[in-house]
């Protein structure tokens, strides 16, 4: 999805409080010894981002990360396809909640046109970045009668679908549970045209649960946050452009590791660090949402937009 509209409260951060590419690899190099070897890209939007080629290529120099990815919303994403898969970039996830012109602009909540993000699928693809993974936000009452269209146009174009549950990320949408469409609905109507199979996890800590089309067309995966939370088996942590890391998409409150790298922290003290807060961890967010019957504004978290997928 593209950026939100911005609203009440919304500021931009000075320069001076944005980590620099130099400080990210920082944090990159603390976490690789410890076991990560993933690196993704989220935003915001990246493409946004001067110069993010270089930032890909000092990622992709950081020993021990063997997957480089981004996640973006694709409207930018031909003109920069060809040139971030030189730097090292080595997988793209695209945004696209539709192949509906119309469905696609009420989505992103701007109006946006769906072609750049379609040119931008077929140059990443080009570049040598696919197959990609598109994923999908499924809103009952606004685009779930796209369902099959989304999962024909990725088997016909060899990209791997993942469709997921409208979450209550951030604070100023009007979520509503009975906006959900499960992922249980979802496989049944996809396996009603083309027959799928379970695969396994193809990494420890996965969010998606993969199919197969007996077909041989490809895959597709379901996140299922909403009705079948995974907070126990999450292997994630999320660093801001300020500098604050998060262990839930969820969180409230982050960890600041900008003043330490600007303390000039070394490699070890950063890794006590992420130490620190991985061993702390206590989020269950989603465990706690599913309690609830409808509303889960009790329930504070921070805005998507500023952590990513």
């Amino acid at each position: 999805m593209p950026m939100p509209k911005f609203g009440p409260g919304f500021r931009f951060l000075p320069r001076s409080e944005i980590l620099t590419f130099e400080e990210i690899v920082q944090v990159v190099k603390a976490a690789s010894p410890l076991g990560v070897t993933k690196v993704r890209i989220t935003g915001g939007e990246p493409l946004l981002r001067p110069e993010l080629g270089s930032l890909i290529g000092m990622l992709a120099a950081v020993p021990g990360i063997t997957d480089l990815a981004m996640i973006t919303n694709g409207m930018l994403l031909a003109e920069h396809a060809e040139g971030l898969a030189r730097a090292g970039l080595r997988r793209v996830t695209v945004s696209l909640d539709s192949v509906d012109p119309q469905v696609f602009r009420l989505m992103n909540g701007v109006g946006l046109p769906i072609e750049p993000v379609l040119e931008g699928i077929a140059a990443a693809a080009a570049a040598g970045l696919g197959p990609l993974k598109l994923n999908a936000v499924i809103r009952r009452g606004l685009n779930e009668d796209g369902i099959l269209d989304l999962a024909d146009f990725a088997r016909g174009h060899g990209h791997t679908l993942r469709l997921i549950e409208y979450m209550d990320v951030g604070e100023g949408h009007g979520w509503r549970m009975a906006e959900v469409v499960p992922s249980s609905e979802v496989l049944e109507l996809i396996g009603r045209s083309w027959p799928l199979r379970r695969l396994d996890a193809d990494h420890p800590g996965g969010v998606a649960e993969r199919f197969a089309y007996l077909d041989g067309a490809g895959e597709i995966g379901v996140i299922s946050s909403v009705s079948a939370p995974f907070c126990a088996s999450c292997s994630r942590l999320r660093l801001a452009t300020d500098g604050r890391l998060y262990t839930c998409l969820f969180a409230r409150q982050g960890h600041d590791l900008r003043s330490l790298l600007r303390a000039g922290a070394s490699r070890d003290q950063l890794m006590a660090e992420l130490r620190r807060v991985w061993s702390g961890r206590v989020d269950r967010y989603s465990e706690l949402r599913s309690g609830l019957s409808e509303d889960s504004s009790a329930l504070p978290k921070v805005e998507m937009s500023y952590l990513g997928g």
